[in-house]
C-alpha cells in the first residue's frame, strides 16, 4: 500500500481546509434544528460515553500523554491569539449571563458586618453563596 509521509498529509489537511471556510460556514448554518434535535435524543449515549471514558480512565490518560508543554505552547500561541476575538464576540451573551446575578446580588440583604476577624462575617459571604447558588438552579 502506497501512503504518503505524515508531514505531506498534515499541509494538505491544513490547505483543505482553510479553502473550506464557506463550506464549513454553510453547513452550519443549514444544521441548527438538526444539531438541536440530534444532540437532545443523543442525551443517554452521551451520559454513557462519559460514564466509560470515567471508568477507563481516559481523562488522566489524554492529559498525561498531552503534556504540560503541549498545554502552556497551544494555550501561549493559539489560546492568546483567540482569546481577545472569543471575549469581543461574546459581549451581548456576557451581559445577558451576568445580568441575572448582579440583580441577585443587589436584592440581597447582608447580616450586618461584624468586626474584623469575627466569624458572624462568615454569614454574610454564606448568605451570597446560598442566594447565588439558588439564583444558578432556578430555586
Amino acid at each position: 500500500m502506497r501512503i504518503r509521509d505524515a508531514s505531506t498529509i498534515g499541509k494538505k489537511f491544513v490547505q483543505r481546509a482553510s479553502a473550506a471556510g464557506p463550506d464549513y460556514k454553510s453547513g452550519v448554518e443549514a444544521s441548527g434544528s438538526d444539531w438541536q434535535s440530534n444532540t437532545a435524543a443523543a442525551s443517554d449515549n452521551y451520559a454513557a460515553g462519559v460514564q466509560q471514558a470515567i471508568g477507563d480512565g481516559r481523562f488522566a490518560a489524554g492529559v498525561a500523554k498531552a503534556g504540560s508543554a503541549k498545554f502552556v505552547q497551544r494555550a501561549s500561541t493559539l489560546g492568546a491569539q483567540r482569546y481577545p476575538t472569543g471575549v469581543a464576540a461574546s459581549e451581548a451573551e456576557f451581559v445577558k449571563g451576568i445580568g441575572p446575578v448582579l440583580s441577585t446580588l443587589q436584592s440581597l440583604s447582608l447580616p450586618p458586618r461584624r468586626p474584623k476577624g469575627d466569624p458572624g462575617n462568615m454569614e454574610r459571604a454564606n448568605a451570597v453563596a446560598r442566594a447565588l447558588r439558588a439564583q444558578k438552579v432556578g430555586k
